[in-house]
């Protein structure tokens, strides 16, 4: 079997098993997708199997980082549709990643309207990046209230359902990963509740579940993935906790129930994250059963090879993607890539972004 293989995923072909992963990219103006994000996802279209839209959010309390989009209004739908558009044009199969960033917010980058809300009333270490004051500490969000979690995750199903149906995208991947909302649920650390969804594993997997089975019921359960980040430290996560395998194992097996069209793992231990504590991807295959996506640190096909020799189905592939559109050609070919360049990672122009 070859990473350059085609491959089934629900009900659409990918032509091949490169994923291109989400990677917020800050572009969006007024948090609206533009002719230059639809310029950036074309360019990568012919390469990539299936291209992850980077974090958008469902709703305005979930935009948390400047200039970031949004899947919530009209006009953020009708640049989606010209983003899919053109992605469709070259050949490419694109999903919407929804992230609402929770507690992962400045005031100044959330729009009005707005408040940062999560689990429960516990402020994330670190800084974040504002247009107007540079860095600012994240600040302490409001405890979601049981009526806040259903609007929530009616957001989300939402979102799905104007991505899917009007924007024309080929599914949704729920972001469950790298300390938003959803893992900010999932995390001891940031989810201290005391009603039913918080405390024991199965409490703090309930608003993930509960969300993905709405969404899927919208949309169908083969155009819906979502991504995990077991053992992360991202946007002060606790990376271990005594609980981890049995919630994770309990998540992939639960979302077998629905029908889910993957699952996808994030591993950020090349990036210098600690080392997973357990063999966690292969756990999460064997209850989930279905497509695992993942990678971690992949610049080669040669790295591309090893994720699918140990079992897993599909390689996401990151940062090589910034600096290389043409990026599976080159594994193919066994040519050199391009690096990329940080500091213009979050810049809001061209520069760094389609000038590779």
């Amino acid at each position: 079997m070859s990473i350059f293989d085609s491959y089934q995923l629900g009900d659409i072909e990918l032509k091949n098993k490169i994923v291109m992963a989400p990677m917020t990219r800050n572009r969006a103006i007024d948090n609206i997708p533009n002719d230059l994000m639809a310029k950036y996802y074309g360019q990568r279209a012919g390469s990539a199997g299936l291209i992850i839209s980077e974090g958008t959010s469902p709703s305005v309390n979930g935009i948390g980082y400047a200039r970031i989009p949004g899947a919530y209004s009209p006009a953020q739908i009708d640049g989606w549709k010209e983003v899919v558009k053109k992605v469709h044009d070259e050949g490419g199969k694109i999903f919407l990643q929804l992230m609402h960033c929770g507690r992962i917010a400045a005031l100044e980058n959330v729009p009005n309207g707005g408040e940062v809300v999560a689990p429960s009333a516990v402020k994330a270490g670190g800084e974040m990046y504002t247009d107007e004051k540079g860095n600012v500490p994240h600040v302490e969000p409001r405890a979601m209230t049981l009526e806040d979690i259903e609007k929530a995750q009616n957001e989300y199903v939402n979102a799905a359902e104007l991505g899917v149906e009007r924007a024309g995208f080929d599914g949704v991947e729920l972001h469950g990963a790298n300390g938003y909302l959803i893992e900010q649920f999932l995390n001891p650390k940031s989810n201290v509740r005391q009603d039913k969804y918080g405390g024991d594993f199965k409490n703090r997997a309930r608003f993930a579940l509960e969300t993905a089975e709405k969404v899927a019921k919208r949309i169908g359960g083969k155009k819906l993935g979502i991504r995990l980040s077991p053992y992360g430290t991202f946007n002060d996560m606790q990376h271990n906790y005594d609980d981890l395998v049995e919630l994770y194992s309990y998540l992939a097996s639960e979302l077998r129930e629905l029908g889910l069209a993957y699952i996808h793992i994030v591993d950020h231990t090349a990036m210098g994250t600690p080392e997973f504590k357990t063999d966690i991807k292969k756990t999460i295959k064997l209850n989930f059963g279905g497509t695992v996506i993942t990678g971690g640190g992949v610049s080669s096909k040669e790295d591309a090879d090893a994720v699918i020799d140990k079992g897993l189905d599909l390689v996401y592939v990151g940062r090589s993607f910034i600096s290389n559109p043409d990026l599976v050609s080159k594994f193919k070919h066994n040519q050199d890539l391009k690096e990329p360049n940080p500091d213009l990672f979050y810049s809001p122009g061209p520069e760094g972004y389609t000038d590779y």
